[in-house]
């Protein structure tokens, strides 16, 4: 697809900045913030930014090309887009938005459990080309129910998020009263009255919920209520015991979510799971918890070649992305970039910001004289 996207906003930052002007506090606080200090959220990036490649100028070069197989799929580019909850409480549709972004770029596009739009309608949306990744229920019968459902929609991968044992502890959320629908307080109407333009699509569109789960849950849940319902639904810390089921019930391919250790690397190769990605969900769970890269580097060197390892928090852009695969990711996933650039643009905000990726990556790939993805391991500046 051919790459176009706003001069006005070249860059994540510019989104970031853009989206913050057009969505009212509580909804950029919920997408831009961690938990507790926010240490991990910013340590994340600030230490993968800290990787550095190297470029050979005089060897052989013949072009960079972005091409990477995962799963017996070419995808255009070694990056997609990650599950993120409550999109669109962001901005209205704003998972439509980037899943049918996502297929004319041909890279991934990841459902989560928790977002505003259900199974049903993004596997419509996608003609099933797209994965979803599942909050563990603690009730048997709800687990296969949403894998049913799942698979009739024609999910390609499935997604086992194993880095949500206890419901985070988010001081801005809970300032905010968060709710889905957003709780009516003077603070938040206030809020809101200051972005009309938000208001008059979220009201044309329709309050936001939680479509996949809206047939499961009670109406009106407050923060304090969500995180209580959350936790006694969905039963979070995963083992063998959960996993195994799954893995003999599911037909297609199936990657581990949330992992950060080599024990649970061990573990998702010993159960026949497909895939991991190191990720400690972009620093909303764990704030005494070490960056996504650093957990990423012993994992790739003990078991790089026996299950696809994929990286997820704290890339933001397009040299981001290089120094994940440099790190030794087979490919990365990336949130809050695509949220910022959806609610700053709206419809267009997913082919802008899928386009500005692609551009970076390559001029990255460009100027390094790196051909392939695969290689830019070779191309790691080591101590």
């Amino acid at each position: 697809m051919e790459l176009t996207y706003n001069p006005d906003y070249p860059s994540i930052d510019d989104l970031r900045r853009r989206a913050r002007q057009r969505i009212p506090r509580f909804a950029f606080e919920y997408l831009d913030g961690g938990c507790n200090e926010d240490v991990n959220l910013h340590k994340n990036t600030a230490e993968l930014r800290e990787v550095e490649v190297k470029p050979y100028y005089l060897g052989k070069y013949g072009g960079s090309d972005l091409k990477t197989e995962l799963f017996g799929h070419v995808y255009d580019a070694p990056f997609g887009i990650a599950p993120v909850g409550l999109q669109g409480l962001m901005w209205p549709n704003a998972p439509e938005i980037l899943a049918r972004a996502a297929i004319a770029h041909n890279i991934p596009f990841v459902l989560s459990t928790v977002t505003t739009a259900s199974i049903e309608r993004i596997g419509a949306l996608t003609e099933g080309r797209f994965w979803y990744q599942l909050y563990h229920p603690a009730d048997n019968a709800l687990r296969d129910d949403i894998l049913d459902r799942a698979e009739a929609a024609g999910c390609r991968v499935l997604v086992i998020l194993c880095d949500v044992p206890t419901f985070g502890y988010r001081p801005r959320d809970i300032r905010n009263g968060l709710a889905m629908p957003p709780k009516m307080t003077l603070r938040n109407i206030l809020q809101i009255m200051g972005k009309p333009e938000w208001a008059v699509r979220t009201l044309l569109h329709g309050q936001p919920d939680f479509a996949t789960m809206k047939k499961y849950m009670p109406k009106g849940l407050n923060m304090k209520k969500l995180g209580q319902y959350m936790n006694q639904t969905f039963s979070g810390r995963m083992n063998e015991e959960k996993i195994a089921p799954i893995r003999d019930r599911w037909k297609g391919k199936i990657v581990l979510k949330g992992v950060a250790t080599e024990e649970d690397t061990g573990m998702a190769i010993r159960l026949g799971l497909d895939g991991i990605i190191v990720s400690n969900h972009g620093g909303r769970q764990l704030d005494a918890g070490q960056s996504s890269v650093h957990s990423l580097v012993p994992i790739v060197q003990k078991y790089a070649g026996q299950i696809k390892i994929m990286l997820d928090s704290g890339v933001r852009s397009g040299p981001d992305v290089a120094r994940a695969l440099a790190s030794g990711a087979e490919f990365a996933f990336l949130g809050r970039s695509f949220m910022y650039g959806v609610a700053a643009l709206g419809q267009a905000g997913g082919h802008h910001t899928i386009s500005i990726l692609k551009t970076q990556l390559k001029q990255v790939m460009e100027q390094i004289c790196c051909e392939r993805v695969k290689d830019l391991p070779r191309h790691l500046v080591t101590s």
